[in-house]
Formats: C-alpha cells, sequence, structure tokens
C-alpha cells in the first residue's frame, strides 16, 4: 500500500517529487495560518511537490509553565480543517492522548504522534483505530531500528497507513544529530520515511527554559536527506520566525522556503535519472 494514495485531496504523488510535510509550530490565530497556507501551497503546485499542510492545535510539551500552548483546542482545530477545506489541501496535526485521537480525526487527514509519545502504546492504537494515516515521529532517544516496533503496534491494530519522521537523536543535553543511515534503515520497514529538517535543529535543555535552534542548517539538513533517499521532507515555517509564538528559534522564515524547495527538486530530479 502507498500511503500517499489513502490521503485526500493529496496532489502530485506520481510526480517522483519527495512530498512535504510543512506549516506553523502551532495555530496561532487563523489569518497567519492562511497565509502561510496559501504560501506553501503556492509553491508546491509550481515544483510538483505533493504536500500536507501541518500546525499543532496544542502544544503539551513545554519547557515553562508560562509558554504558549495554543487559543483553544476547538478554535485551532477548526481553523485547520477550514484550511483544508478551503485550500484542497490535506492536513496533519499532533495529538497527545488516546482520546485526542478520536477528536482530532474528524478535523484532520494525517494524525501525528510527537516524538516523546512514540512508545506509548495506547496511544498508537487509539491513533491506528481511528483509520486516518498515522505519522510516527521517532524518539530522540530511540535508534532508528526501534522504531519498528512502534510500526508494529500500528499494523498490529489493523492500520498499515503509516510513515515515520526522524528529527534527529539526543547528542548530549541541549543538541541533535541527524544519523542518514536511519533513513534506509527504516525504509526497510516498508514504510515512508519523512526527514524533519527544522526539529532536528533544535537546541533543547537550556537554562532560559525556552528552546533554541540553528535554523542556518535548515538547507543542509534537507539537502544531505533528499541525497540520503528521504520519501518526505518536515519543514516548520513562518513568516517572522522571531515573533512565532512556539519553536520560533528553529524554524525557516517562509520567504526562503521556494529557494530551498528548488534548489531540492534538483536534487531529487538528478537521483531519480540514476
Amino acid at each position: 500500500m502507498n500511503i500517499l494514495d489513502t490521503i485526500p485531496q493529496l496532489k502530485f504523488s506520481q510526480s517522483g517529487n519527495f512530498f512535504l510535510i510543512a506549516g506553523p509550530c502551532a495555530i496561532e490565530e487563523e489569518n497567519m495560518a492562511f497565509v502561510i497556507a496559501k504560501e506553501v501551497k503556492r509553491i508546491c503546485e509550481n515544483l510538483s511537490i505533493p504536500f500536507i499542510f501541518k500546525a499543532s492545535y496544542r502544544k503539551a510539551n513545554r519547557s515553562r509553565i508560562d509558554s504558549f500552548t495554543g487559543i483553544g483546542d476547538e478554535a485551532a482545530l477548526k481553523i485547520i480543517n477550514q484550511i483544508g477545506q478551503k485550500l484542497c489541501v490535506p492536513t496533519t496535526t499532533d495529538i497527545h492522548s488516546d482520546e485526542e485521537a478520536g477528536i482530532a480525526a474528524q478535523y484532520v487527514d494525517v494524525l501525528q504522534i510527537p516524538a516523546f509519545l512514540c512508545r506509548q502504546t495506547s496511544l498508537l492504537i487509539a491513533a491506528a483505530k481511528t483509520g486516518k494515516p498515522l505519522n510516527i515521529k521517532k524518539g530522540q532517544f530511540l535508534s532508528p531500528a526501534a522504531m519498528r516496533f512502534a510500526v508494529d503496534k500500528v499494523r498490529n491494530s489493523g492500520n498499515e497507513k503509516v510513515m515515520v519522521t526522524d528529527r534527529g537523536t539526543s547528542f548530549g543535553y541541549q543538541d541533535l544529530i541527524v544519523d542518514y543511515r536511519g533513513i534506509p534503515i527504516m525504509q526497510a520497514f516498508e514504510v515512508p520515511v519523512v526527514l524533519d529538517c527544522t526539529h532536528s535543529l533544535q537546541q533543547p535543555n537550556r537554562d532560559s527554559g525556552v528552546t533554541g535552534g540553528r535554523p542556518v542548517f535548515i538547507e543542509t539538513i534537507a539537502k544531505a536527506g533528499i541525497a540520503a533517499g528521504a520519501d518526505g521532507l518536515f519543514i516548520e515555517t513562518h513568516p517572522n520566525p522571531s515573533e512565532a509564538k512556539s519553536d520560533g528559534a528553529n524554524m525557516l522564515k517562509l520567504d526562503q522556503l521556494e529557494s530551498l524547495l528548488r534548489k531540492l527538486v534538483a536534487i531529487r530530479s538528478a537521483l531519480n535519472k540514476w
């Protein structure tokens, strides 16, 4: 089964390009979300890239109690749903508990399991039973090979529609590193493998309680990921990352996305000829 064929409204799945999961880290307000979604859709249609809009309706994993967590679950989910319907693009969001699986499934096309929860058996089963395609993010604390068991939990629950996203592995207390060997290792599970080009550059556990990042290396991570054979890329983007309410330190500025994607399409095209 090709999971891309099961995602409603996904265009260009036969283009030979990688697919893109992109959007803001979190829903901050309706207009901003639509601005980002429309621009990413425009770019992807020009480049024949399959595009899934991503935004978190709630940020459940925050370092500090005063960090932004969202505008309200229902309000944010409705905005994501409206983007999907009005722009005719598939959508995805994170879920954090068994109960949220069924709720979010009413609003989005793909459910995303956060990295810190990738081993949460009941959550994986609840998400699988919605029948929605799932994107499981690899925990920073897991080897690529260990993600086989997360995939198996979904499949054994009756859902074959699963993909895996690598977002780096913990390297000391305040850095992550991407091991590109993980891409073919996880592809051996017969699932699409996505590389998260923005969260892989986070600098967590800082004394300030605010996660840092090194977005200057997003292009490097993305190029290497496509060259290594990643099926898809995950990129969080925002018109003004410094003003974003969540994870701004590692997001790509929206006006830099098109140039980057053009380079990546060229790399993918060259690989397709071999």
